[in-house]
């Protein structure tokens, strides 16, 4: 009865061994390399984290996350409050969700709404001040912004707060202060706007949207040239 015992439970180790090392073959090396290999053939792209890069051929960043695109700290503290660069068009506000310069660099911190609603107090404050900011910031000798020309994607930030795309309008509002910022004419970064704003995906779904990392990339490669 002893010796029965024995086998019947090193037949049953043995067969949980066995099913053990199949499983682990299939679904920890087989699967992987299978879908891997899919993607890398159909999607290279995506697969690699939708990548953007320069005309030097750099990564810059991804399609698919937002970047901010701010001046160094002043005083070298890194807790200072982060100044927009104002030579590059603006994503949507983030509440300090991730920063970046115009280099390949992005330090994500967490994504996620403020879950705050509409009569907060503390939001509507938000708002406020980054209308303020957005009116002075873009108006500039020959062109002055109106509040009532401020959108609100300019002052609200998206679910996320990785929001890569900015509204038509809000890139149009910044093309004198990039203009002016850069020695360009208005009218060749209207341009680059027009070339680098997307229609609603298949025509109806979603809004017109303009790619900031794009946009900024090719103006960046603008400048140099």
């Amino acid at each position: 009865m002893t010796k029965n015992s024995v086998r019947r439970s090193t037949r049953l180790l043995g067969a949980g061994l066995r099913a053990l090392l199949v499983l682990t073959l299939v679904c920890g090396v087989l699967y992987p390399l299978a879908v891997t290999g899919v993607a890398q053939a159909l999607f290279p792209g995506r697969a690699n984290g939708s990548e953007i890069e320069d005309a030097q051929g750099r990564v810059v960043g991804s399609a698919l996350i937002g970047q901010s695109y701010d001046l160094p700290p002043r005083s070298g503290d890194a807790d200072e409050e982060a100044r927009p660069d104002l030579r590059w068009f603006q994503p949507r506000p983030s509440r300090g969700l991730g920063t970046n310069s115009v280099n390949p660099r992005y330090d994500l911190l967490l994504s996620g709404a403020t879950n705050r609603s509409g009569d907060n107090a503390e939001l509507a404050g938000w708002v406020k001040a980054a209308k303020a900011a957005v009116v002075r910031e873009n108006s500039t000798a020959a062109h002055r912004v109106r509040p009532a020309d401020v959108p609100p994607d300019a002052v609200t930030s998206s679910g996320s707060g990785l929001d890569p795309h900015i509204s038509p309008a809000y890139a149009a509002l910044q093309v004198h202060r990039v203009a002016e910022r850069n020695g360009l004419a208005v009218r060749e970064v209207e341009r680059l706007v027009a070339r680098h704003t997307e229609g609603r995906t298949l025509g109806f779904v979603g809004e017109p949207r303009v790619h900031v990392l794009g946009l900024n990339t090719a103006l960046r490669d603008l400048i140099r040239n």
